[in-house]
């Protein structure tokens, strides 16, 4: 009876070891299949990293505040490619704008920026939301040339394309453009 015990014993630990030997095995390829896709994208990029801020200011004036979940500098294309990207604008009158995307890239030399995918503009008066949209730093203007949905209080507006002048707080709306307004409106 003791030997069969023995044998069972042996037995499971041999088939526990097996386990862990294959669990180990596929781990790390899966692993590997990872460190693939990241290491191509870092390949490009001459410098990785985590949580990045930058401030932009022009004469002394802040303009806007970046900040991204993780960047990849790339040299050649003087740009990063950011992650988790939230930006606020800073306005003339004191009141701030607030951007958020899932995916951009910063021009390093001309401090422009592309944003994508579930691109969100806030103020305290609406949000606008749309799949692209760039800044113009020389200009200080956003816009998209990609369909837009702004959102209010009384509001609602779609559009083909808007540019937002953020020196003079106008908004252009252009292409198909429609509109619900509710409340009293006066014009």
């Amino acid at each position: 009876m003791l030997k069969y015990y023995k044998i069972f014993l042996f037995s499971v630990v041999v088939i526990i070891l097996c386990i862990v030997s294959v669990v180990f095995v596929g781990y790390r390829r899966i692993l590997n299949k990872h460190e693939g896709i990241t290491s191509s994208i870092q390949s490009k990029a001459n410098i990785s990293i985590g949580r990045i801020h930058q401030t932009a200011t022009r004469n002394g004036i802040t303009e806007w505040s970046l900040d991204a979940g993780s960047a990849h500098y790339i040299d050649a294309k003087k740009q990063a490619v950011l992650q988790d990207i939230s930006v606020t604008f800073f306005l003339k009158d004191g009141k701030k704008i607030y951007l958020t995307a899932n995916k951009g890239n910063l021009k390093t030399d001309s401090n422009d920026i592309e944003v994508t995918d579930n691109v969100v503009v806030k103020n305290v008066s609406y949000k606008l939301k749309t799949e692209k949209l760039y800044y113009k730093h020389d200009k200080h203007i956003i816009f998209s040339k990609v369909p837009v949905e702004i959102t209010g209080d009384s509001f609602n507006i779609v559009a083909d394309s808007m540019s937002f002048d953020l020196n003079t707080s106008k908004t252009l709306l252009e292409g198909k453009v429609e509109g619900t307004f509710s409340g009293n409106i006066t014009l």
